[in-house]
């Protein structure tokens, strides 16, 4: 029961600061204005994002939709105090999905959830959005600040985002084109990507390792962060001139999981596991940890974000298109006749 003498309450007193959230607004209104596309109607702070379907360039368009989050690497982006990276694996694990299917990215929205509002850590986590968004293509047209005191540890934050993304309904890329003898190519990943984090952080507690603890050239903590790579720019220049038969975004599951998700009935995809050079951070992980061969390659991507799938006579045009847009590609193995799996000859 209240006391007549007790002072008012304000949502401010309640732990929700409406004054941080409108200074966020105004702070990313730049980094928003650099993803914008022309088809983009108004701008952010309204009730709901505009965009203009581009269907003077389609004939039967269709949309695509993917929505994700980043996971419990937050959980390292918050004990190297470091979040301006972090919102490019937002970005890159929806757009990705999308990309998979032929989709061009057309507008991405985003939602962080913290307890009390810091303009300065969100605004650096919006920066990292806004750069994945501008790698990808997709204009960053709204998203959500929800303050929730008692919701979240303090400075510790949560994470989603939503992606739409458009392709011709005849160039939907579903893999029902995959045929036995169709070859496999693997994109380089920049890491872990967005996955496996949980088993990646019980392996660094068990070694004790520090997180300037050298991998290779890097650091382990600056390996764990490196954001997730995105593929959209090289992978639509592609579409352009080499018909592509399916692709797999190599996510939780790795490639055991994630490749069967576009193989036909009675095909399997048969790779190669010494086909490609493995970063130094899986090799580090699997000796610290542990980790058996088939743990590894269903928790992680083990160093590729990407499989594309294609006829033989294309694989070679393709390796240097791709190669030309900046990714390293391997040639890994092929389909051929069996039960809807992968095997690692």
């Amino acid at each position: 029961m209240s006391h007549p003498n007790d002072p008012p309450l304000t949502y401010r007193d309640a732990g929700v600061d409406i004054d941080a959230g409108e200074s966020l607004v105004e702070r990313i209104k730049p980094l928003v204005q650099r993803t914008r596309r022309p088809e983009c109607l108004g701008g952010i702070g309204g009730f709901g994002g505009l965009f203009e379907l581009p269907v003077d360039r389609y004939r039967r368009p269709v949309l695509v939709s993917g929505t994700d989050g980043v996971g419990t690497k937050l959980k390292l982006a918050f004990a190297l105090d470091r979040h301006d990276t972090i919102g490019i694996d937002l970005v890159a694990m929806c757009v990705n999905d999308v990309l998979v299917l032929g989709a061009e990215p057309l507008y991405f929205l985003d939602y962080f959830a913290t307890a009390h509002l810091s303009p300065e850590h969100a605004e650096s986590v919006i920066t990292g959005i806004a750069a994945g968004c501008e790698a990808a293509g997709a204009a960053l047209i709204g998203g959500e600040t929800a303050e929730m005191p008692g919701m979240y540890p303090p400075g510790e934050y949560d994470l989603a985002g939503f992606c739409v993304g458009v392709v011709e309904k005849d160039q939907i890329i579903d893999g029902s084109k995959i045929r036995a003898g169709d070859q496999v190519l693997g994109l380089a990943s920049s890491g872990l990507h967005s996955n496996g984090y949980s088993l990646a952080r019980a392996v660094v507690d068990r070694s004790g390792a520090s997180m300037d603890h050298p991998i290779g050239n890097t650091t382990l903590g600056e390996a764990l962060l490196a954001p997730t790579r995105i593929y959209v720019r090289s992978i639509l220049t592609l579409l352009e001139t080499v018909p592509i038969h399916g692709i797999a975004h190599i996510t939780g599951g790795g490639l055991p999981d994630n490749i069967p998700r576009i193989l036909p009935a009675e095909h399997e995809c048969r790779i190669d596991p010494t086909g490609w050079s493995r970063p130094e951070i899986f090799n580090w992980l699997q000796s610290e940890g542990a980790i058996d061969n088939t743990e590894m390659q269903r928790t992680f991507n083990c160093g590729i974000g990407l499989i594309l799938v294609l006829s033989p006579e294309h694989a070679t045009r393709a390796q240097e298109t791709l190669k030309a847009s900046g990714e390293t590609v391997y040639l890994l193995g092929e389909i051929q006749e069996g039960n809807q799996g992968v095997v690692f000859d």
